[in-house]
């Protein structure tokens, strides 16, 4: 049934469209405190005539200009004042024409928010030095969970830089410290920050505060990530850290494939694996392991990989014909798999992922939409179906005027009107009306077929077409024209590898058309790889040719040659085979077995030879886990001949992660490698070789201290690796014997109180693991510790030298083991001895200076020897009394004078006397260095008075002038002095001595 406005309306191609969104509402996450006072959802059609727009929120739709706070601005909803209670859900806007109806994607109105921390105290997190740390963040409510962590230490905005010892998960936002250092001490806070809402907050300060003791503790992984689900072509960070001490180290495996090839990255010293573009192939298990010399750990995550929905197949808007039959499908990709449906004009329409028509009548015609959907989301396809129905018609598509087709060739030519229903088709030539026949076919499409075209079929052809709602016609010219002929075929080859091929084409043709020459290898065209390819093209009257060029041939361009001789009315081809004989091709199927401990049998399947015969094989190797570059094997046989598909891999290493290759060579060259074989570990067995460089000796008293340099990884040859070390005095018959497990151990002390010192030793150590024990080392000779001295010094002299210096001398003992002295003293009845100043002197001497003392002081000295085993006992103790302190300062200025007499050879130097305080010594002299100016030596005088003559000499002299008492010297007082034949020169020189200071005036 057809109504008259619905009739006319689709006759018209050009009358209007349904809606198409060019934007639809997204998901919003508003800001609870935002200055923003609303929301605008978005939504904007094409459409002709223009939509009209409805909005839902979840499953009610929105009554715009009731409540105050919605409004349409366009086809945009805008929402006023957002409330949390009111306005948060999904939405989906609603355009309409008159053409149907479509649905927009749905999107949430979430609402943001980031509350404060708790304002309680945090307690003080105490901790042993070498032990891990966790401070727990415990950040506040907030939506949504997309949080960043960091952490600041004592004052903002001092953050914490991460490194392999110092962690922050971003999935908790804790704070993890490997190892606790006494650098550590702080206050921390956690600083939160929420990336959706531009908002951060921090929490009260947690104290740190490490206890001393360094004691060793085991990897122990803390910061663990679930089992994992994530979505196909996204990126995820898994993380692992570990407390421990020494510090851990952590490595990341796949238990069941490998890391994904550049896909991969591990950061933050190996705390986070980060796994980018993720595929299905990367779900699995993955395993971090963390490890230090007193422990491992291990942590397993399962990742779980699924997929939002994806089109393989979706639905675009068609026109058909009024009657027909139609099928709209669309197929989605996913994880879990989609469920599929279709809506109509807005409306449930279909549950599976097809609608099928038959008979289609207007009422087909509207809006169509696919929609997907899994836990992941949701996709839509739209189209528009429109059904036609009209008269036909040759406008858009007449028969073309001018037709042409070759002498004996086939010559189609097409009749396509608009037209519904379907017309009926016939065709004539003038006025005869043609039908089926041995040279004439008419298609069941309406086109027209004639076969072994003459001269006689030139002429004018029309296609008549005719339905129930009209008819129309449309005629076009056939003109017949000379066959294309090959005159010259191009001829087969046979080349190797690098060398050059020529092949040649030549064709006749009707002079009035234009030729082309067309070459494809293996009916592939050849239109790049100008590298080795050139191809030219030469014309004549009637006959033109072509010549292909293949230079550097390679295996590749091995093949079917086709030479095609085209023009705008018919084509011929002629082909050519081209033989490549080259290097062979990789072996596949490498395979390991008959594994053993120092060798493995390796079997392949021949690759192509490329029409060369094979002539032998060589096999390669590597070492996984050292990452070593390909190297080749030693086989049994040594030579594999080329028709073998099995050898053994001998002189390999036990215990050791392997992977082999294959390569193939013949009389041409050598072939590129197979794929590795599968990873294979070759069989344990006892080890060979033992730990070298022993040594050691006594350290401490009545304890034995044993070193070595450990055996290389490469050499354990099974699990369980470890040490024995057997040990004796040299004379006597009995071994002692211990063992040390950690395999990179460098050192073992026996401690014994029956030790007896400076005993001989004989060491020997061999190496063991889970299969037996390897052989002894050759033997070294240690001695044991010897004992502390057993005499005490006696002392012969204790004297005091000025204020702060003393002297002491000892009688030096008659032993051996006697490495040097310590020498004691501190202040009597002030400093406890536990303070002493100390001073170390060499067994050689028997006496010291003592510095650093304070003046007017009752001081105690005492002597004791020391070695290695520690100190002896000490001297009786001496007393002394150190002098009063040097003049310090004086109580009125004094001065230099300086002058020459007259005969020009002397030079007199005067000064003030200093005079002491009551706290100082007497002034018993004055000491005069007379030294050249840039040399630290002179001649020194001494002097009770206030003057003296100097001998005037050559060049410029510094004269230097200081006060000498029972305390010491006092503070230098200076003066230049120029050379002869100069005038008078008179200074005066203020003396204001503290301590070690100089004032100097030239």
């Amino acid at each position: 049934m057809c109504f008259e406005s619905l009739c006319v309306f689709f006759s018209d191609k050009s009358s209007g469209f349904g809606p198409v969104f060019e934007e639809q509402p997204v998901d919003t996450i508003y800001p609870e405190e935002s200055p923003e006072d609303k929301i605008i959802m978005s939504c904007r059609t094409r459409a002709n005539p223009p939509a009209t727009y409805r909005w839902w929120l979840d499953n009610t739709e929105i009554v715009i200009g009731n409540e105050d706070d919605y409004s349409l601005m366009g086809g945009n909803l805008v929402i006023s004042f957002p409330d949390r209670s009111k306005h948060a859900g999904n939405y989906s806007c609603l355009a309409s024409n008159e053409f149907g109806t479509l649905v927009s994607q749905k999107a949430s109105v979430q609402f943001g928010y980031l509350d404060m921390f708790s304002s309680d105290e945090r307690e003080a997190v105490y901790v042993k030095e070498g032990q891990g740390a966790v401070l727990l963040c415990d950040p506040p409510p907030h939506f949504p969970e997309d949080l960043s962590f960091r952490w600041m230490l004592n004052e903002f905005p001092e953050f914490i830089p991460l490194d392999k010892r110092r962690f922050v998960s971003q999935t908790t936002g804790n704070l993890y410290i490997s190892t606790v250092r006494a650098s550590d001490s702080g206050n921390y806070s956690c600083f939160v920050s929420s990336p959706s809402i531009a908002k951060s907050v921090f929490s009260k300060f947690i104290p740190l505060v490490p206890i001393a003791e360094r004691e060793k503790y085991p990897a122990d992984i803390k910061v663990k990530s679930p089992d994992t689900y994530t979505l196909l072509g996204q990126n995820v960070t898994l993380e692992c850290f570990a407390l421990g001490n020494p510090i851990p180290q952590i490595r990341w495996r796949k238990v069941d494939g490998d890391l994904p090839v550049e896909r991969h990255n591990i950061s933050m010293s190996g705390s986070l694996l980060h796994l980018y573009d993720i595929q299905y192939e990367d779900e699995g298990l993955y395993e971090c392991e963390a490890d230090n010399s007193k422990g491992k750990d291990r942590h397993k995550v399962h990742l779980y990989v699924e997929g939002a929905p994806e089109w393989v197949e979706k639905i675009s808007s068609s026109e058909r014909d009024i009657g027909g039959d139609y099928i709209m499908s669309c197929l989605a990709s996913g994880k879990p798999k989609p469920h599929v449906h279709f809506l109509k004009n807005g409306r449930m329409y279909g549950k599976n992922h097809e609608l099928r028509f038959t008979d289609l009548t207007f009422d087909d015609s509207g809006m169509y939409q696919c929609i997907a959907e899994n836990r992941h989301g949701t996709i839509y396809a739209n189209a528009e179906l429109r059904v036609f129905a009209g008269a036909p018609s040759f406008e858009w598509n007449p028969v073309k005027p001018k037709l042409l087709g070759a002498k004996n060739g086939r010559v189609v030519i097409a009749c396509k009107p608009r037209a519904a229903p379907r017309p009926s088709i016939s065709w004539s030539k003038g006025t005869e009306l043609l039908h089926n026949s041995s040279r004439i076919f008419i298609w069941p499409d309406g086109s027209l077929e004639l076969l072994n075209v003459t001269k006689s079929d030139e002429g004018k052809y029309t296609c008549l077409a005719e339905n129930d709602r009209g008819r129309a016609n449309s005629s076009g010219s056939l003109s017949v024209t000379d066959a294309t002929k090959i005159t010259l075929a191009p001829s087969s080859a046979d080349i190797s590898v690098g060398e050059s091929a020529r092949m040649e084409c030549a064709a006749s043709h009707d002079p009035t058309l234009d030729l082309t020459f067309i070459w494809s290898l293996d009916a592939h065209v050849i239109d790049r790889d100008r590298e080795h390819y050139e191809s030219k093209m030469v014309n004549s009257a009637g006959t033109s040719s072509s010549e292909l060029l293949i230079s550097n041939t390679q295996l590749r361009h091995a093949g079917r040659y086709s030479c095609t001789a085209q023009t705008p009315v018919d084509n011929v081809t002629v082909s050519a085979e081209l033989v490549v004989r080259g290097p062979p091709g990789p072996p596949g199927g490498v395979r390991v077995d008959e594994v053993l401990t120092s060798s493995v049998r390796v079997t392949w399947s021949h690759g192509t030879d490329n029409l060369s015969p094979i002539s032998k094989y060589s096999i390669q190797y590597r070492d996984v886990q050292a990452q070593q570059d390909w190297r080749d094997a030693s086989t049994s046989p040594v030579n594999v001949e080329g028709n073998a598909e099995m050898a053994t891999v001998i002189n390999l290493t036990p215990w050791t992660e392997y992977e082999f290759r294959v390569i193939a060579t013949n009389t041409l060259g050598t072939g590129p490698p197979s794929d590795p074989s599968p990873k294979i570990t070759t069989r344990e067995t006892r080890p060979v070789v033992a730990p070298s460089d022993i040594g050691g000796g006594g350290e401490t008293s009545r304890e034995l201290t044993i070193t070595w340099t450990p055996v290389q990884p490469q050499y354990y040859y099974g699990s369980n690796f470890g040490y024995i070390i057997a040990f004796k005095p040299h004379n006597d018959p009995e071994w002692m014997r211990v063992t040390v497990t950690d395999p990179q151990a460098r050192k073992y002390v026996h401690k014994d109180s029956k030790i007896p010192p400076s005993t001989r030793f004989e060491v020997k150590m061999k190496a063991f693991n889970s299969q037996g024990e390897g052989p002894f080392s050759i033997s070294a000779f240690i001695y044991s510790s010897q004992d502390v001295p057993a005499e005490a010094p006696t002392i012969i002299e204790a004297r005091t030298l000025s204020a702060t210096e003393a002297v002491v001398s000892w009688v030096p003992l008659q032993l051996q083991t006697v490495e040097g002295y310590q020498v004691r003293y501190w202040r009597e009845s002030v400093e406890n001895e536990a303070s002493a100043q100390r001073a170390l002197v060499s067994s050689r001497e028997n006496h010291t200076r003592l510095d650093n003392m304070k003046p007017n002081s009752h001081y105690l000295i005492e002597v004791r020897a020391y070695n290695g085993a520690g100190y002896g006992p000490a001297s009786q103790r001496h007393k002394i009394y150190t002098k009063k302190a040097r003049k310090s300062h004086r109580s009125q200025k004094t001065g230099f004078q300086t002058r020459m007499n007259y005969s020009g050879t002397t030079i007199n130097i005067a000064w003030e006397q200093v005079e002491p305080l009551a706290n100082e010594s007497t002034v018993e002299g004055y000491k005069v260095l007379y030294r050249p100016e840039g040399q630290p030596s002179g001649m020194l005088y001494t002097t009770v008075k206030q003057s003296i003559d100097l001998p005037m000499k050559k060049g410029d002299y510094l004269v230097e002038v200081r006060a000498h008492s029972e305390g010491g010297d006092g503070a230098v007082a200076q003066v230049r002095i120029a050379g002869k034949n100069t005038f008078t020169l008179v200074i005066f020189l203020g003396l204001i001595i503290h301590n070690d200071s100089q004032i100097k005036t030239q």
